[in-house]
């Protein structure tokens, strides 16, 4: 089994690489999917968030409005580490059971940790691959008022809230530029598959 982390900046297209690297054969292990099963209502990560930020952030049926949430921590570091805090241990943890099922299932196989955070979280270092996603800034620029109907502002606040992309580019062992067509970033996709494939074995 190989294990390979999947990174990107924001509007990348790191979704889209994952979904053409599962369609190749690898197993994905999303981070983000993750995330939202351990704060569901009844987790003990929900009590806790809850305890944090109050009933304020709940929508109607008590599940915690991620939206809301998001709100509250984008502009203030304290409170995203306090969140941070309360979930991170628990996605890592469950991220880890997934990978140890898979590896019992199927010792050769390509494992994908897609982690939006991979290195900011100093998580690059225990992997074999660091996979980014790349695209320039304008075009990330671009494609995120597009995608979110958003001013060139608030897209440039939300890129910069992030490690720049050139940085993350410069960290990665492998570098899929999704700057062009889908069928090229598909392509790069196969090939990096075909490449960690050689690996496991």
């Amino acid at each position: 089994m190989i294990i390979a982390g999947l990174t990107g900046g924001i509007a990348s297209g790191k979704s889209t690489v994952s979904n053409f690297l599962a369609d190749a054969g690898a197993r994905i292990v999303d981070a983000d999917q993750i995330a939202r099963e351990v704060v569901r209502k009844g987790t003990a990560a929900y009590d806790e968030i809850v305890a944090a930020f109050g009933t304020g952030i709940l929508l109607p049926d008590g599940e915690i409005d991620r939206g809301q949430l998001g709100d509250i921590i984008f502009n203030a570091p304290e409170e995203k580490n306090r969140l941070d805090a309360i979930v991170h241990p628990r996605v890592f943890e469950r991220s880890a059971e997934r990978i140890a099922a898979i590896g019992e299932q199927t010792p050769d196989a390509v494992v994908i940790l897609d982690i939006p955070l991979l290195i900011e979280a100093g998580m690059e270092r225990d992997l074999a691959e660091v996979i980014v996603v790349y695209v320039p800034e304008r075009v990330q620029m671009e494609r995120l008022m597009k995608r979110d109907g958003i001013g060139k502002k608030a897209a440039m606040a939300r890129i910069r809230s992030q490690m720049p992309i050139e940085e993350k580019r410069r960290r990665a062992t492998i570098v899929i530029d999704n700057s062009g067509s889908l069928a090229a970033c598909q392509d790069q996709a196969r090939a990096v598959y075909t490449r960690l494939k050689q690996q496991s074995g």
